[in-house]
């Protein structure tokens, strides 16, 4: 209806309490938190520690075991599987390439820049603090000279998680933080991805897609991230030239006997 506001919107399209418990618990089982063949805790301490109902619980449960992520034993408990079935569980452990960098970001690109539009039209002020806070951090790295290559990633996947909908960060988790550039732990690890310059044009990126998920303007969200991970790429591709320099250089140079 023309007549519902933002607010009602995003009201509308709250997650359910089972939705975040099984995100949560996702995220923990791809992101290797725990470990195939680990025990999840008992039905009583997750009551305690989401804060929900047993009823959540169990259906949250439910659900894992029908993705494959878990299963139930009688008596025993609930375990996580040994081979989950997620496509993307060890994607991010066979990354070494800055070509397969660039085939990412292509893939960042037909994720994120709709779940940057989504978060505008569906983030609540808890979920807007959380990506702001991450920008602040990745800017609080910068000026102490320090790696900001998780704080990155947060500020991404906080927007992903802004969507209400669990498979986008699902899908940034199996990714995980290798795919940004910015940190000693990135097989992509270069000087010049950690210059100052290189940092602050990423931030102000950072910040226009800030901007447009506060201003709750999708179109605006969606261009910014778009920009964001076009450059990256350009950026990428720029390391292959410089790479191929490097190397006619280095044949012209004189041999030593």
């Amino acid at each position: 209806m023309a007549s519902e506001t933002a607010e009602d919107l995003r009201i509308e399209r709250k997650p359910k309490l089972a939705e975040r418990v099984v995100a949560t618990l996702r995220a923990q089982i791809v992101g290797g938190q725990i470990m195939p063949g680990q025990k999840l805790p008992t039905e009583g301490q997750m009551t305690e520690t989401f804060g929900v109902s047993r009823t959540v619980i169990r259906e949250a449960m439910a659900s894992l075991a029908a993705d494959g992520l878990v299963e139930s034993r009688q008596g025993a408990g609930v375990f996580v599987l040994e081979h989950p079935a997620l496509t993307f569980s060890s994607f991010s452990l066979e990354i070494k390439k800055v070509s397969q960098a660039i085939n990412v970001l292509e893939v960042r690109m037909g994720i994120e820049i709709e779940s940057a539009g989504l978060a505008a039209m569906r983030r609540n002020a808890a979920q807007e603090a959380l990506i702001q806070e991450a920008f602040f951090e990745f800017d609080r790295l910068l000026h102490l000279g320090e790696p900001t290559g998780k704080a990155d990633f947060a500020f991404h996947r906080e927007i992903a998680s802004a969507t209400n909908n669990p498979f986008y960060v699902e899908i940034l988790d199996a990714l995980g933080d290798r795919t940004i550039p910015c940190d000693r732990a990135s097989p992509w690890y270069s000087v010049e991805v950690l210059s100052n310059e290189y940092l602050t044009g990423l931030q102000r990126e950072h910040l226009s897609i800030l901007q447009a998920i506060s201003a709750g303007d999708p179109d605006a969200a969606r261009t910014a991230m778009r920009a964001h991970l076009i450059a990256a790429q350009d950026r990428y591709r720029q390391r292959l030239t410089t790479q191929q320099a490097e190397y006619l250089a280095a044949e012209k140079s004189p041999k030593k006997p």
